[in-house]
């Protein structure tokens, strides 16, 4: 289990899968500078699963996008480590992360036609990933091609290895795309909300998948995604992003049941299944503010019921509860996700 004990994963977490230390992507505009991710931290362990989540516009997908170093001008990673198994890949060149990205990392992003190319067929695509990075033969690769196509559920999975992209639904599609990722048995695996298009059925048998391959391989896992219960089955730990920076993150049972960061708390609060019948759904007052008019102090003091004067300074991180936190004022009468309050830590 990753521990929640230090703001500084690297000196704690020796043997981690990967190291993100105080990563900072920023983008350059017109209108001024935009920091998508701000000084974020975190590790994660062989084997294990970090959910990440948090609104849209808060960094997610952005930190995804840095760790693989698919970000593009005018963005660019101004700061910080990205150590995929003491190995940092910021001094990289671009032929090497050619070689890593792909193998020992892999990304499965949400929408799959930006993984798909959709005039070569499917046992093109999916051998051409095999022979990037390994040497084997035409048989050895097509028989991969078509095991990675069963385990995500793909029926006449001989058939549709000769069928193009368009010939698939959506959801099948997206099942293609995670198939390509899980290929070369990667030490990481980023999924950026990959089971966003597919029906109930078919993503509890990609999550029982996932988590099989973590547990049997070794191979660990982040889960970006906006949806707390597909986190709270499949997740070791979570990190809660908020404008660009992690403010709360634990395990799932300490973040999920024991919220303790006044967004964190909000967003439990505002799920449907907490909401009395009858009753209006529970929501967080305002919108994310725009990462070039971010206020001073802490991001979500605007939206905050439980703000004053302290919070015009920026929170540092801190061990609180079990967890690390960023915010001077925690929830502290939760006991479980059942004793709904709200932002003001007044029971609802």
């Amino acid at each position: 289990m990753l521990p929640t004990s230090s703001a500084s994963p690297t000196s704690s977490t020796p043997d981690a899968t990967l190291v993100v230390e105080h990563l900072t992507t920023e983008f350059h505009t017109r209108a001024g500078v935009a920091t998508a991710v701000n000084d974020v931290s975190f590790a994660v362990m062989p084997g294990q699963i970090m959910g990440l989540v948090g609104e849209s516009g808060s960094g997610k997908s952005m930190t995804g996008y840095s760790i693989m170093g698919l970000i593009d001008a005018p963005g660019k990673v101004a700061g910080g480590k990205i150590l995929l198994k003491g190995r940092d890949l910021r001094t990289m060149s671009a032929e090497q992360m050619r070689q890593v990205r792909g193998d020992r990392i892999a990304m499965i992003f949400q929408d799959p036609m930006m993984t798909l190319n959709p005039v070569l067929r499917i046992d093109t695509q999916m051998t051409e990933a095999i022979y990037a990075h390994h040497q084997v033969g035409p048989a050895t690769a097509r028989a991969m091609a078509r095991d990675a196509l069963v385990r995500v559920g793909i029926p006449a999975p001989d058939e549709r290895l000769l069928a193009y992209p368009h010939q698939f639904s959506g959801g099948m599609r997206q099942r293609v795309a995670i198939a390509i990722a899980l290929l070369n048995k990667p030490d990481l695996i980023i999924c950026d909300e990959p089971t966003t298009a597919l029906d109930v059925t078919i993503q509890g048998q990609i999550l029982f998948e996932m988590q099989k391959l973590c547990r049997e391989s070794g191979t660990s896992l982040i889960w970006i995604t906006h949806d707390l219960s597909v986190i709270a089955g499949l997740a070791d730990t979570i990190s809660v992003m908020y404008a660009g920076r992690i403010v709360e993150s634990g395990t799932v049972e300490q973040v999920l049941n024991r919220p303790r960061h006044p967004y964190t708390h909000g967003l439990i609060a505002s799920a449907p299944s907490r909401n009395p019948v009858g009753q209006p759904l529970r929501q967080i007052a305002g919108m994310t503010p725009s990462l070039l008019q971010l206020p001073g102090g802490c991001a979500f003091r605007e939206r905050c019921d439980r703000a004053d004067a302290a919070c015009a300074e920026d929170p540092a991180t801190r061990e609180f509860d079990e967890r690390l936190l960023r915010c001077f004022h925690p929830v502290l009468n939760v006991i479980g996700v059942t004793d709904v309050t709200d932002c003001s830590g007044q029971a609802a």
